[in-house]
């Protein structure tokens, strides 16, 4: 696997699983597909970042509980060092704490492994298309995390619910986004949103990715703020 040449126009995937049967079994059900290729497998982090920068895979599938090096760092170096590779974790964690840790590191998804075998088609073509996705579950956990970093009076407060805005578009999110993401939150698809706001579902797909990279950004401020106090404190 990974050694023959790959057929043009298809999904290149490395699956990282430190489970064997798992990761066989995802195997297989993925090389059914016409339009999938899985160029390789990783058993634990270390080896998901050696052989995602080998392969340069179009899309690493991500168990975040992962022997020598945690799925979240390798999602971290991976995200990183190849900006092409989307990242789409596959795992039995879903805490705030870990989903928020992998969101930071830079996965534009995030599935329980009890998802359907369609859902987790439909979302690594979706990744390769350049978008987010974000279940019920997940969107729920992105609206706290944007109350909280609005709540935070160490830097720019405005997302969600916030009375007040900050100057800094990339730090909140408009009231249209604020409504999708409770839509999605409530359950509904993408298709149902865009019949309720009068949009075209393309234009919901992009606002969800729009989401994402706030939440990105939100982090990223957040982290800088955090590491500025420390090091305040140790000097």
């Amino acid at each position: 696997m990974g050694t023959e040449a790959s057929q043009p126009g298809r999904i290149r995937i490395l699956i990282a699983e430190d489970q064997a049967l798992v990761r066989r079994g995802t195997t297989v059900l993925l090389s059914m597909e016409p339009d999938m290729e899985v160029v390789g497998e990783a058993c634990d982090g270390i080896e998901a970042v050696a052989m995602a920068e080998k392969l340069r895979p179009d899309v690493v599938l991500m168990d975040l509980h992962m022997p020598r090096l945690s799925g979240v760092a390798a999602t971290r170096e991976i995200t990183r060092s190849l900006p092409g590779t989307q990242v789409l974790v596959l795992t039995t964690l879903n805490d705030d704490e870990t989903v928020f840790e992998a969101v930071r590191a830079g996965a534009l998804g995030y599935l329980l492994k009890d998802v359907t075998e369609q859902e987790l088609l439909d979302t690594i073509r979706a990744l390769r298309r350049g978008e987010s996705r974000l279940t019920p579950q997940i969107a729920r956990k992105v609206m706290d995390q944007f109350r909280r970093l609005a709540g935070s009076s160490e830097y720019a407060p405005g997302a969600l619910d916030s009375p007040k805005k900050t100057e800094s578009p990339t730090e909140v999110l408009t009231d249209k986004e604020e409504k999708i993401l409770r839509l999605i939150a409530d359950g509904m698809s993408n298709r149902q949103i865009a019949a309720a706001m009068f949009l075209a579902e393309g234009t919901v797909k992009n606002y969800v990715s729009r989401i994402m990279e706030k939440l990105h950004a939100n982090t990223r401020t957040a982290l800088a703020v955090l590491s500025t106090k420390q090091q305040r404190a140790e000097s």
